[in-house]
This record gives C-alpha cells, sequence and structure tokens, in this order.
C-alpha cells in the first residue's frame, strides 16, 4: 500500500487532507516543525504518525503531498526527487480527488470556513458527504457522495479546481503581498467562476459579485430586493436568529440558525440556496442549520466567571468588524473589548488606517505585537503604529494579560490569525489560578 507522506501536514489544509485519506483507508503521515498548532489534536486522535522535519522520512514507494508553504528547495522534497518519487502540491492533489463526487467548492475573501462547515454539516443530514475544511477538520465519508471543500485564492490556488458547484461569498481586497490590487483579486474570481461545471452561488449584495461571468448559470443570494434567494424579516433573540427566506419574490421557507451577525445569515443563504437546487429536503436543511455547532476558531466562545471570552480567527478589517457586531446583537447590554495581534507586516501596513477603524467600532481595545513572516521586509513598521490611529488603546505582552481582569462583567474576543491563541490561554492560566 503507498504511504502518502504530508511535507507540513499541520497546515489547515494538509491536515484536514491527511485525514480525509486517512478515512478512506489509505497509510498517511505527516512532518512539520516541532511547534504544537490547534490542528494537530485530530491528527493525533486518528493515529496519523507527526515526525519533525527530515530527508530520512521520505522513502521509496512513498507519494509525498507538499504544502504550499515549502519551497521545492525544502530538505524532504528534495530528497523525494532524489528517490523520483511522485511529490504532488496539496491543491493539485485537491483538484484530482475532487473530480470523483459531486463537488462543491466554497471561496471568497471571507467566511469561507465557516461556510464550509455549514454546509458540509447540513448536506450530511441528507447524504454521505466527504469535506475538507480550512479549519484543519477533514472527513473521508466511505461512500460519499459529494465533496465539500474549502478554496482559497491566495496565489490563484482555486484555478487547480473545476468543481461541479461554487459558493462565492465576497470579494476583498486581501493578501496584499500576492494581489497588486482589488481588480487582480476579480479577475482571479473571474478566471474560476469559468472553471465551474453546473453552477455558481454568490452573494450579490457584493458589488464585485455582481459582475461575475460564468459559463453556468449564478445564482444570487443575499438581502438586496434584486437577488433570487434573499433574507428578510430577521429577527433574534437570545438563541440566534431567525429569518424569512423568498425565492425570486415568493415565501420559500422560514429558518433559524444559533448564530448572529449578518455574516452568518449569508452563509446559511448559500447553502439554503445550493440544496435547493440539489432538491434536498427543506426540513432536513431546517434541522441541520439549527444543529450545527460551529467551526474552530470562528467565534468559539467560553464563559470563565462573568466573562465571555471569544476565540475568532478574524484577521481582515471586514471581518473585524463581522465580529464585533455579532458580539453586540448577542450581547448587546456588555462592554465589547477587542484583543488583536495583526498577522503580517504587508496586511498590517495596507490596511493601517481600515484596522483602526474597525477596531474602534469596540468599547476597549488591547494590541499585541505583529506576528510577522520570516520572508517578509518588514520595513519600520510596528504595533505603535496601530495603536496611534485607535484613541486609548493598549498594547499588551503575553505576561500583561493581567490588565484584562478590570473588564469584569465583559465580552473579550481574542482575534488575529497568528499565534493570538496565546494570549488568550495565558489569561486564562491567571484567572484560573488566582
Amino acid at each position: 500500500m503507498t504511504t502518502y507522506h504530508f511535507v507540513g501536514i499541520k497546515g489547515s489544509g494538509m491536515s484536514a487532507l491527511a485525514q480525509v485519506l486517512h478515512d478512506k483507508g489509505m497509510k498517511v503521515q505527516g512532518s512539520d516543525v516541532d511547534k504544537y498548532f490547534f490542528t494537530q489534536k485530530a491528527l493525533e486522535e486518528e493515529g496519523i504518525p507527526l515526525l519533525p522535519f527530515g530527508a530520512e522520512n521520505i522513502q521509496p514507494g512513498m507519494t509525498v503531498i507538499a504544502g504550499n508553504a515549502f519551497s521545492d528547495e525544502h530538505e524532504e522534497i528534495v530528497r523525494a526527487k532524489e528517490l523520483n518519487l511522485s511529490v504532488v502540491r496539496y491543491h493539485e492533489f485537491l483538484g484530482e480527488l475532487m473530480e470523483k463526487y459531486t463537488s462543491v467548492a466554497v471561496t471568497g475573501a471571507h467566511g469561507k470556513t465557516s461556510t464550509t462547515g455549514l454546509l458540509a454539516h447540513v448536506i450530511s443530514g441528507a447524504k454521505p458527504t466527504s469535506f475538507l475544511i480550512g479549519d484543519g477538520t477533514g472527513k473521508g465519508e466511505k461512500d460519499a457522495q459529494y465533496f465539500v471543500f474549502e478554496a482559497c485564492e491566495y496565489r490563484r490556488h482555486f484555478l487547480s479546481y473545476h468543481p461541479d458547484y461554487a459558493i462565492m461569498t465576497n470579494i476583498d481586497f486581501d493578501h496584499p503581498d500576492y494581489f497588486a490590487d482589488i481588480e487582480d483579486v476579480c479577475s482571479a474570481f473571474q478566471a474560476m467562476a469559468m472553471q465551474v461545471k453546473k453552477a455558481i452561488f454568490a452573494c450579490g449584495d457584493d458589488e464585485h459579485l455582481q459582475s461575475i461571468q460564468a459559463k453556468v448559470p449564478v445564482v444570487f443570494y443575499g438581502f438586496a430586493e434584486e437577488n433570487d434567494f434573499q433574507a428578510r424579516n430577521v429577527e433574534h433573540d437570545a438563541t440566534g436568529t431567525t429569518f424569512d427566506v423568498f425565492v425570486r419574490n415568493t415565501f420559500y421557507a422560514t429558518f433559524k440558525i444559533p448564530t448572529f451577525g449578518n455574516h452568518n445569515i449569508l452563509n446559511a443563504l448559500a447553502v439554503i440556496a445550493l440544496c435547493q437546487y440539489e432538491e434536498i429536503s427543506t426540513e432536513i436543511v431546517k434541522e441541520r442549520l439549527l444543529t450545527f455547532g460551529g467551526v474552530k476558531r470562528r467565534f468559539s466562545e467560553k464563559h470563565i466567571g462573568k466573562q465571555t471570552l471569544i476565540d475568532d480567527y478574524a484577521h481582515h478589517p471586514t471581518e473585524i468588524k463581522a465580529t464585533i457586531n455579532a458580539a453586540r446583537q448577542k450581547y448587546p447590554d456588555r462592554e465589547i473589548v477587542a484583543i488583536f495581534q495583526p498577522h503580517t507586516f504587508s496586511r498590517t501596513q495596507t490596511f493601517l488606517t481600515d484596522f483602526a477603524e474597525s477596531l474602534s467600532e469596540a468599547d476597549a481595545v488591547y494590541l499585541c505585537d505583529i506576528f510577522g513572516s520570516a520572508r517578509e521586509n518588514h520595513g519600520k513598521l510596528t504595533i505603535e503604529d496601530l495603536q496611534g490611529k485607535i484613541p486609548g488603546a493598549k498594547l499588551m505582552k503575553e505576561e500583561d494579560t493581567s490588565l484584562l481582569k478590570k473588564h469584569s462583567d465583559s465580552v473579550l474576543i481574542f482575534m488575529g490569525a497568528g499565534d493570538i491563541q496565546k494570549f488568550q490561554a495565558a489569561y486564562e492560566q491567571l484567572i484560573i489560578q488566582k
């Protein structure tokens, strides 16, 4: 039996793909740096061997799946080529794998992971479904009919995919280390749209998606009247959000989700539209939407004493704003405290003013040092540059988390795509020890 060796197995997509192959009965192992990542828990539970990087990991007869973060000069990839082994990049392998199923690619600048998780949960209630989610979760269902996966626009990796369906949540300028501007991002999504085989479900409230061209039907969803699938009569209570869905101005059904924020209604609408198109029972869709437990690092809540601690992956101004607004909807009478760690110097520099504006929607702001990549030339930019644009913002180190104690009846949102979780962990240690 071929062994599939993953170079960089702790990457969120890589760990999910490793789980999919393992579930399908294939022999899987992988290597990575000797540092704990939240993605490795599921790999360890599955008994998938995790090794430190080393050329000796590569043995004759293996197929090597290489993470996109690692160049061809990586010692394991060099060794694989010396042995004339097949070396496949993550996105290329995924592109081949999905051809066996009714495949749904979920893409967009924001909301990909949450929407992929939600769609996988809903369709699984009706048909056997394999899925790959960008929070490091993957499942290879034995007799799967559907394959739901997250498709990332970074470096145009999603152009390796020719899915049956695509959900496009939004287009926004992100990854300034790769994309030149918003037009460059739009061109990538336009190229992706031309590769979809059956239909595209696109958020019609997004001005950039309104002009998407395709060879297949484009079904629009959103709040605006012109959308094919429209949410109306939105109501919130302590347990979530209820809304009516109209299909081309005709009432279809009422749905409830256990989450808050307009972005979560839009994610649900995309799922509802695709399921209606695939003739999945409306009753199953209603029931599954209500039982979705969320994905990792997306508004993940803990309650300690009178404080609510939220861990969230928000690392772009649009996402920060959405997360803070969702917290306000759920906890309208409480102080909202943002603890933010910017991710990459290029993104921080590009969106400095936008970060300041979105963070200012919180009642108090704490900033952690920029989580940068070794590959970046960061010039003179520091966290103080962002602090200077937010009135009252304070700086916080990992050993300073006691500063948060004074927000005794507050909602603390730890946000970022780096290692912001270590700040939350340090704070939890502190308050549990006292």
